[in-house]
C-alpha cells in the first residue's frame, strides 16, 4: 500500500510544529509590544511550492488559513487537500490575471490582490457564476504609487487603478465583499517606512469603508513591524515551512 500524496513524514511534521511554535511566539510578542490583543492577528501559512501534505499537517496543528500565489499550483493543491478531508480557508495572495478569475473563485475564500477595476469586474462575474456566496476581497495598495509593480494607487483619479475606483468597484459588486487592504513593502523601502505609510492609507480608507478593516501586511522577515502598524493578517512562508523548494 502506497502513501497518500498528502501523507507527511513524522520528522517533517515535527519541523512544521517547531516552526509554527516559533512564529506563533513572534506574533504574540509583537502583539504585546504593540498593545494589541493576539486574537486580532491571523497568520496565513504561505505554502507556494510546498506539497499538499504540508497543508494537511499544518491543519492538524491548528492552522486555519493558507495562502497561495499561483493558480496553476493552487487549484490542484486545494483539490488534493480537500480530498484528504481538510478544508482550510484559502487566500489567493499573488498577482492575478483576469483570465484566471473563473479558476480562482472555485477554491479561494479570499483574494488579496485586486488592483484594478477590470479585475474586480472579472472576479465579480466569475463569483456570480461559480460560487454560492460572495468572495471576500482585499484591494492591493501600491505603497510607492507605482502601479506597474502591482497595486491600486492611493490619491489617484485613474478610473481603473486608482484606489478609490477599485474599492468602489468591489464594494458595489453583488458577488464580492470588500474586507480591507493588502500591501507588500516596495523594493528599496525599509519596512518601518512602508508600513507606516500603509497605516496612513488604511486609516483614510476605513473612513470611507468602515467595514473594511482587514489589513494584510508583513511576511517572515518583517511581521513584527507590520503588526506594530496595524496588520490583521501576516503572510508567513519560510519562517514556518523552512527554506523554499526551487520553483518549478
Amino acid at each position: 500500500m502506497t502513501d497518500s500524496p498528502a501523507t507527511v513524514r513524522p520528522d517533517r511534521r515535527a519541523d512544521l510544529a517547531a516552526g509554527l511554535a516559533r512564529v506563533r511566539s513572534r506574533i504574540a510578542d509583537a502583539c504585546a509590544a504593540a498593545g494589541r490583543d493576539r486574537s486580532e492577528v491571523t497568520m496565513i501559512a504561505v505554502t507556494k511550492t510546498y506539497p499538499a501534505g504540508d497543508v494537511v499537517a499544518l491543519a492538524g496543528l491548528g492552522v486555519t488559513d493558507v495562502g497561495e500565489n499561483r493558480d496553476q499550483e493552487a487549484s490542484g493543491k486545494a483539490a488534493e487537500v480537500a480530498a484528504a478531508g481538510v478544508t482550510p480557508r484559502w487566500h489567493f495572495i499573488g498577482q492575478l490575471q483576469r483570465n484566471k478569475a473563473k479558476s480562482v473563485v472555485r477554491y479561494a475564500d479570499v483574494v488579496h490582490s485586486v488592483d484594478s477595476v477590470r479585475l474586480a469586474r472579472a472576479l465579480d462575474a466569475a463569483s456570480a457564476a461559480g460560487r454560492d456566496r460572495p468572495l471576500d476581497v482585499l484591494v492591493q495598495v501600491s505603497i510607492d504609487s507605482d502601479a506597474a509593480r502591482g497595486g491600486a494607487v492611493p490619491d489617484s483619479a485613474d478610473p481603473d487603478v486608482g484606489l478609490g475606483a477599485v474599492a468602489e468597484a468591489v464594494a458595489g459588486a453583488d458577488a464580492l465583499r470588500l474586507t480591507g487592504l493588502m500591501a507588500v513593502a516596495p523594493l528599496g523601502w525599509e519596512p518601518e517606512r512602508a508600513f507606516a505609510r500603509l497605516a496612513e492609507v488604511a486609516a483614510a480608507f476605513r473612513a470611507v469603508h468602515p467595514g473594511a478593516t482587514a489589513l494584510s501586511a508583513g511576511m517572515s522577515g518583517d511581521l513584527e513591524i507590520a503588526i506594530g502598524h496595524g496588520a490583521t493578517h501576516v503572510r508567513v512562508g519560510s519562517a514556518l515551512l523552512g527554506m523554499r523548494p526551487t520553483l518549478r
